[in-house]
């Protein structure tokens, strides 16, 4: 069998290297128009961070794995075809802002239909919207030469940071396909590519609508949870409550479980606000505007939070941050990872820049240029914004810490000499509760953090 996978990204790249390390006997080849991209999925610095993902690409590449830009002459060569390209949220005329814009699924469905040359089977890896392998088929078929496609629907599950262990140890495989007989037989081709290491068990098949919405649903429930308890965490404040408590108290109900109850200063990443916003566009356009600001609704909160701590550290700082140093430690959207995409960071930058402050960032992942470009744009720069090669220089003469990121390094920093080389009062904002603040109010910090109670106040004062 010869696979192909059209996009070299986050889930390409590192679904199919599991792929070929699973089953030797598979050719698999990754495929991509960015030739720079392709060239670092061959050298030992690969384009994404994620750990334990080196050793998969090792042991499999050259062997049957590879990565090429020649799409169409794998095309020509795969019986089985994943589409894991962007599908970014519209920025332009109908569902701005909130349809995914699908211009690259219909590009590569055009491409396949183009080059094939044989009977193909077309898996859709991106997230997209339902009815999407409506139109796939129906660009396929329409240019199919005589041949015959099957589209089939296999949304993934990864979290960044977790990607390989979720990959060689899924929850569960979902497959969607056609209820014919041509459909079941795709299902069941895929279906054995996946038993050789996932449990039979865990190998779910449903229709295409089913699979194709599960996907958007998971992201929307798991990031419905993070907003329930962040909105939460701002009652705990005000009240003199632990958020950390709460979570563990209400996590003990087995109805509700402890999963996704960490307090923050907000999620990100590529998925849960981009799928949200495609699930609000879809309820609107079948009729549904109640479930669709349902759901919007968990965005809004979302952002709520990240202008929140931003806010707060302004307010702390007596009401003005302008000219004063604030050091931001991450900026990744979450830890083991140097994605930065929806980032809570980058807003939280750009509020604080908003008020005149000297922000200085430091990410052990993140590139400079990267950090520069994501909060200011492309070729835009600001003086009032650097970036630190580690955690002691961001932090030396700032007036404020704000813990962004969980990277582990900063639940070990050596935060007595960090409090000696600022100005008095020192400050540290916690959005992640990584840290022991009894510990630094200890050395002397205004230490604060998400849905904590304040250290040296009453309960019910205004925080």
């Amino acid at each position: 069998m010869n696979i192909c996978c059209i996009g070299a990204g986050y889930v390409g790249g590192p679904t199919m290297a599991m792929i070929a390390l699973k089953c030797p006997d598979i050719t698999v080849t990754v495929v991509d128009m960015n030739a720079a991209r392709i060239a670092a999925w061959n050298t030992g610095d690969l384009p994404i961070f994620e750990p334990g993902l080196d050793d998969v690409v090792k042991q499999a590449r050259g062997r049957n794995l590879f990565f090429s830009t020649d799409v169409a002459g794998q095309i020509k060569q795969a019986d089985i075809i994943f589409v894991a390209v962007n599908t970014p949220t519209k920025t332009y005329g109908v569902g701005a802002g909130r349809a995914a814009d699908l211009r690259y699924i219909e590009s590569v469905a055009r491409t396949i239909a183009e080059h094939a040359e044989s009977d193909k089977i077309i898996v859709e890896k991106s997230t997209i919207p339902v009815k999407t392998a409506d139109a796939i088929q129906t660009i396929v078929m329409a240019n199919s030469k005589g041949l015959k496609f099957q589209v089939l629907s296999n949304p993934e599950f990864l979290a960044e940071g977790t990607a390989v262990k979720d990959l060689s140890d899924p929850d569960r495989v979902l497959i969607g396909g056609e209820r014919t007989p041509e459909g079941d037989k795709a299902v069941e081709a895929l279906a054995g590519v996946y038993a050789r290491w996932v449990p039979r068990d865990r190998i779910i098949t449903t229709n295409l609508w089913s699979s194709e919405i599960s996907k958007l649903v998971a992201n929307a429930f798991l990031a419905q949870r993070i907003s329930s308890i962040n909105s939460i965490s701002a009652l705990c404040e005000a009240t003199g409550a632990d958020v950390d408590e709460v979570a563990n108290a209400i996590g003990k109900d087995s109805r509700i479980g402890p999963k996704f109850l960490k307090a923050s200063v907000g999620f990100g990443g590529s998925c849960f606000q981009k799928d949200i916003l495609n699930l609000t566009y879809l309820c609107e356009s079948f009729g549904l505007p109640e479930v669709a600001a349902f759901w919007a609704s968990v965005v809004g909160i979302n952002d709520w939070q990240k202008r929140r701590f931003a806010g707060r550290i302004v307010k702390e700082l007596f009401n003005t941050v302008a000219g004063k140093k604030i050091a931001v430690l991450g900026f990744a959207f979450k830890k083991d990872t140097n994605d930065t995409r929806e980032s809570a960071a980058i807003n939280v930058c750009r509020d604080l820049l908003a008020e005149h402050a000297q922000v200085c960032v430091y990410d052990p992942k993140v590139p400079a240029a990267e950090i520069v470009a994501d909060t200011l744009g492309k070729g835009v720069e600001n003086p009032r914004l650097t970036v630190a090669k580690n955690a002691y220089a961001a932090c030396a003469g700032a007036h404020a810490v704000a813990i962004v990121t969980e990277w582990d390094e900063f639940k070990t920093l050596d935060f007595a000499r960090i409090f000696a080389g600022m100005p008095k009062p020192a400050f540290l904002f916690d959005g992640r509760n990584v840290t022991d603040l009894a510990a630094l109010r200890k050395i002397g910090f205004r230490a604060s953090g998400i849905g904590k109670p304040p250290g040296g106040r009453r309960a019910g004062d205004t925080i």
